[in-house]
């Protein structure tokens, strides 16, 4: 039984990422990535992490996804734009050098952490029951790295203010509100005069 829903949710979640990876719309993307973030959170119950499961569907799946489709929307990158063209020449093989890299890293610190790559745990893990890793994760995020917690949030909170003003295309020359046209009319005038 076990082996199954592990099967299904894999399918699931390889599906949702390889979507994420082709989707051209970003919309689309985003939804896939909901599709991956709930094959997960299976994935979670599975190992009788219900706490990381909840809070998988409910921080990520939930908030993140939808402040991600909140900034897509608002910044109008949805409508069709040319993949050909590439703003910053080099990044695209820049961005294979640094993922191929960065899974060299993630491959070779799992094999080292763990007794293979079986995910045996290592000699000296301690482990404990869910309801104690749960109050005890719940004590190490509020107590001892609050700080960290809230550092975290306020790096989000710059990260989506900078990509909004990066992302901010203006069209057209700039037009005046329009009170301030009619001021500006009005020193015109009484400068001709």
């Amino acid at each position: 039984m076990d082996a199954a829903v592990f099967l299904i949710s894999a399918v699931v979640v390889l599906s949702g990422a390889v979507g994420v990876l082709l989707a051209r719309n970003p919309i689309h993307a985003a939804l896939f990535l909901v599709e991956t973030l709930f094959g997960i959170a299976v994935l979670f119950i599975l190992l009788d992490a219900t706490f990381l499961a909840a809070v998988q569907v409910v921080v990520y799946a939930g908030a993140i996804v939808i402040l991600f489709l909140f900034v897509i929307m608002l910044l109008g990158v949805d409508r069709a734009d040319d993949l050909g063209i590439e703003p910053i020449a080099g990044q695209r093989p820049m961005a294979a050098v640094i993922g191929a890299s960065l899974l060299g890293l993630t491959l070779t610190t799992l094999l080292i952490s763990v007794n293979g790559p079986t995910g045996d745990a290592g000699p000296t893990a301690v482990l404990g029951n869910a309801e104690t890793n749960t109050r005890l994760l719940g004590e190490a995020l509020f107590t001892d790295h609050v700080f960290a917690v809230e550092l975290t949030a306020l790096l989000l909170t710059v990260a989506i203010v900078g990509a909004v003003v990066l992302a901010r295309r203006i069209s057209g020359p700039l037009q005046p509100l329009p009170g301030v046209a009619i001021a500006v009319a009005n020193d015109q005038e009484t400068e001709e005069d």
